[in-house]
């Protein structure tokens, strides 16, 4: 049994390794096939799938409603059944999300003023498919959507399997585009065949995604740029080291740029998790793949749990794992991170297969600003103002229209009285 590179760190030096995937050349690159398949249409998304992706003349890439229900019928029915189960948890968690959210009506001088909370009525999905199909992250975005109330919704994926294919039926999507990176974002934003463009794209991906999702928005709505998948476990001398592990190794896994972080106020249970590691690697198909994230990784020890909420706070991780004795208490310390999994049965990897919350989640430190994907990403807060009696406002609004130069404007306000 080989040892595991999983080194100590600095909070310094893991706060300061780059985790932003989008170099100037990536971005260039990705707004050329956006910009071609924007000109150019189906022709031009089709010509970059063919000399990025092996697309072939005939092949087929735009599957409808029927051809998703006929894949669903063709996998096995206990695959079948473990994607409806999925689906069904996500669909309840984001309509819990969604009865959350209420119209507002409130009096203001003279009148009434409000909000309606509104979805966009064209959604697209992307679900990645590199070393392996997720459908997990196409169930994620797709019955989000639909629970929000998105009237349309399209999911883009390369090369679809049935699997795939029947995730999408599962999750209520129209249909599917079976194009992958930035000539996949390129048609759901602008449009291609007779589909027509999204209002919203949401969905994690590559580099190439992540760039021309940046490219696109501004014109169409994004959930977020994500980077490499993170998670920090902060742990106590309570906590399981093979549980412990377990969980780094599930993150290691995904990606060579992945970041699997332990954050203890305990030396000894270092020792006892790279021991579990080295045991665990040595049995582990992804074992390459983990090796590298680990040794990009690393761990940091605390002197106290208040330091180490600091740390965590200051890392702002995708996941935290909370293998303490009291996860409770320490949640409502955290300020940053794009989920919390309290406890040790409270396993990240259960997030990433449906229990309920929705497992596109900010990266690279993004937790400090903004959330993960959910109902809220697809919704609109529309606001309106209804006044019977302007006179309440009109003296007020027509003066600060003037202190600000804006004679028009104050002219307009005058006009009501």
């Amino acid at each position: 049994m080989s040892e595991v590179d999983f080194p100590a760190r600095t909070l310094d030096e893991l706060v300061a390794r780059p985790r932003a995937v989008l170099d100037a050349d990536t971005l260039a690159r990705a707004a050329r096939i956006v910009a071609d398949v924007e000109q150019g249409g189906e022709e031009e998304a089709l010509r970059h799938a063919a000399r990025l992706d092996g697309f072939q003349p005939g092949d087929r890439w735009l599957f409808d409603r029927a051809a998703l229900d006929a894949a669903r019928d063709r996998i096995p029915v206990g695959m079948r059944g473990d994607l409806e189960a999925m689906a069904e948890r996500i669909r309840q968690f984001a309509l819990a999300q969604r009865a959350a959210l209420t119209d507002v009506d409130v009096e203001v001088p003279g009148g009434r003023a409000g909000h309606t909370v509104l979805p966009v009525a064209r959604a697209g999905c992307y679900a990645p498919a590199g070393r392996f199909p997720l459908p997990s992250s196409l169930l994620m975005g797709a019955v989000t959507a639909r629970a929000a109330g998105v009237g349309e919704v399209w999911v883009a994926s390369p090369r679809p399997s049935d699997t795939m294919l029947a995730a999408a039926a599962i999750a209520g999507a129209d249909g599917l585009i079976g194009l992958g990176g930035a000539q996949a974002i390129a048609a759901l934003a602008f449009g291609i065949g007779t589909v027509a463009a999204v209002d919203v794209i949401v969905g994690p991906g590559n580099r190439w995604v992540t760039a021309a999702k940046q490219a696109v928005s501004g014109r169409v709505g994004i959930d977020m740029l994500a980077g490499p998948s993170e998670l920090v476990v902060l742990a106590d001398d309570s906590a399981d080291p093979a549980i412990v592990a377990a969980d780094l190794l599930g993150q290691a896994e995904h990606d060579v740029d992945a970041l699997p972080v332990l954050v203890t106020t305990s030396a000894d249970l270092v020792e006892s998790v790279r021991r579990e590691l080295a045991e665990q690697l040595a049995v582990l198909p992804t074992a390459q793949t983990a090796r590298a994230a680990l040794a990009a990784g690393g761990v940091v020890v605390c002197r106290s749990l208040d330091e180490a909420i600091s740390a965590v706070d200051r890392l702002a991780p995708e996941h935290l794992q909370l293998a303490l004795r009291d996860p409770g208490a320490v949640a409502t310390r955290i300020g940053n991170a794009g989920a919390l999994f309290l406890g040790e049965r409270s396993a990240e990897v259960f997030g990433d297969y449906g229990a309920g919350p929705n497992h596109v989640l900010p990266t690279g430190g993004g937790a400090r600003f903004t959330a993960g994907l959910s109902v809220f990403t697809f919704l609109r807060a529309r606001t309106w103002l209804r006044l019977d009696d302007a006179a309440p406002l009109g003296l007020q609004t027509a003066r600060l229209a003037r202190v600000e130069g804006l004679e028009a404007h104050a002219r307009a306000a005058d006009a009501r009285g």
